[in-house]
Order: structure tokens, then C-alpha cells, then sequence
């Protein structure tokens, strides 16, 4: 099951969405962000990633990417992000990988934990993409459940939303 941990990043991140493909250097990946978002601080913890624009319901978000690595090297360095930081970013995409997204890009890295999120994770053919649940308005703070996480529980829930389970 997909887990997600913010970090809090040194440095903001903002988000155009794609250019055309003429405009990309040759060999250089597509952008996987399908709109604008930007980086900034959040009321629910550290850093967030917020909607540069509108959003329709079921559009495609973005993604983010990062090093894959095997689940048992992700908890490893999820127990010493922890430790370090108090702040750990990382997806698994099966039970036997996972990636870091520790050191991207992407901005939907930044996506924090709601109990009443308006965006979903999911992981398609080991890529992890974020789908609007409804629609988003400019200025939103986008937030995806994260589901079962490595902290098992015992860390507080800051979402805010009404219906919060409390902890993540």
C-alpha cells in the first residue's frame, strides 16, 4: 500500500505544467505535472503543495519521481530521515519496492495528509500520479490520504478536517 511522508524542504518548488515537446531539450524527460503547482508553507505541517490554478474533478494531477529502491532500504532510510529530521518522504509502489522521493523535483512531493483529501494517490505500472477527487480551486492546498504508514500509528494527525482519524 502507497505510504507518504512530506519533508521540509530548504527551498521552495513551483510547478509549471508541460511544455510542448519542441520545447524540451532532446533526451530530457516530459514534465509529469498536468497543472501548475506551487510550494509553500502549510497550515497542516511544514511545507505543502498548493494549486497554481483550477483543477477539474478526475484530471490527472501530476506525479512524482524519485530513486527506486527496495522496501527494506525505504524503511531503512525512512528510520534515519527520522531521526535526522523528524521528516520522511518516501512511496512504496509494491510490496518488495519503493521510491525516494527525497531529492525531486516534483512539487507533489509536498502534498500533505488530510483525512478529507482532495486528491488520490495512485500507483500505475511503478509510477506514482495524484488525480483531482473533485474539483480544485487556485490557492488550494492539495492533500491525499496517505493510508498505511511506517509510523504505525503513532504520529498526531494535523489535518484539521472534520472526521480526522487522529493518527497517521
Amino acid at each position: 500500500m502507497p505510504t507518504l511522508k512530506t519533508l521540509i524542504p530548504a527551498f521552495a518548488v513551483a510547478s509549471t505544467p508541460p511544455s510542448a515537446p519542441a520545447d524540451r531539450p532532446k533526451g530530457q524527460p516530459a514534465n509529469p505535472q498536468k497543472y501548475a503547482v506551487e510550494v509553500r508553507p502549510s497550515a497542516i505541517e511544514g511545507q505543502g503543495a498548493f494549486a497554481a490554478e483550477f483543477i477539474p474533478a478526475r484530471r490527472k494531477i501530476g506525479e512524482i519521481r524519485g530513486e527506486h529502491v527496495s522496501t527494506k532500504e525505504a524503511f531503512a532510510r525512512a528510520r534515519a530521515a527520522e531521526r535526522d529530521s523528524g521528516h520522511v518522504f518516501m512511496v512504496a509502489i509494491s510490496e518488495h519496492a519503493s521510491i525516494d522521493a527525497s531529492a525531486s523535483a516534483d512539487p507533489l512531493r509536498f502534498a500533505n495528509h488530510s483525512c478529507a483529501p482532495n486528491m488520490v494517490l495512485k500507483v500505475q505500472q511503478g509510477r506514482v500520479a495524484f488525480y483531482a477527487l473533485r474539483d480544485i480551486e487556485p490557492g488550494e492546498e492539495l492533500t491525499a490520504r496517505y493510508g498505511t504508514t511506517h509510523h504505525a500509528g503513532r504520529l498526531s494527525c494535523r489535518c484539521g478536517a472534520p472526521g480526522c482519524i487522529g493518527t497517521l
